[in-house]
């Protein structure tokens, strides 16, 4: 059994202690937000919070998990507005529509929970630490407006 909390929820799912993260919040919770890319950690579609911390949810098992808080795309803006969120944007998902960074798509809930994670403890990054911090892949190449979102964000 293995026991955490997920955008607020404490869950408890009877899987294997093995079982990647990601198929727990996308087979077994229906949190479909977080998205398979690699199964390898390279390229962060599947990345998560853990107690804040981007973690790439393909490789983390559960039980490196347990006990610990969870948060999913899904859960975002939920966790940027506390306790009693109302409906909406959390600012990095804001950003994203105002900069127009989506095209296929796939990536950016994954590309979203590591800017936000990496914001949280570089609220002023250089485009050097930007670079060296966000390693998530875009296939559409969209790095140019994410740099600028993330700009945006810092001097607001």
């Amino acid at each position: 059994m293995a026991t955490f909390i997920v955008n607020g929820v404490e869950q408890s799912l009877d899987v294997e202690a093995d079982m990647p993260l990601l198929w727990a919040l996308r087979d077994e919770l229906g949190m479909t937000g977080t998205k398979f890319g690699c199964g390898i950690a390279s390229c962060g579609a599947c990345t998560v919070h853990v107690n804040g911390n981007a973690v790439r949810s393909c490789v983390t098992p559960v039980a490196a998990v347990e006990g610990q808080e969870i948060t999913t795309i899904e859960g975002l803006a939920q966790a940027a507005a506390g306790s009693n969120p109302g409906p909406g944007q959390g600012a990095v998902q804001q950003a994203w529509i105002d900069h127009q960074i989506p095209q296929c798509g796939y990536c950016q809930s994954g590309m979203i929970m590591a800017v936000s994670s990496f914001l949280a403890s570089n609220p002023n990054p250089t485009d050097a630490e930007i670079d060296a911090g966000i390693t998530n892949v875009c296939r559409c190449g969209s790095y140019p407006r994410v740099r600028k979102a993330i700009r945006a964000l810092a001097n607001a």
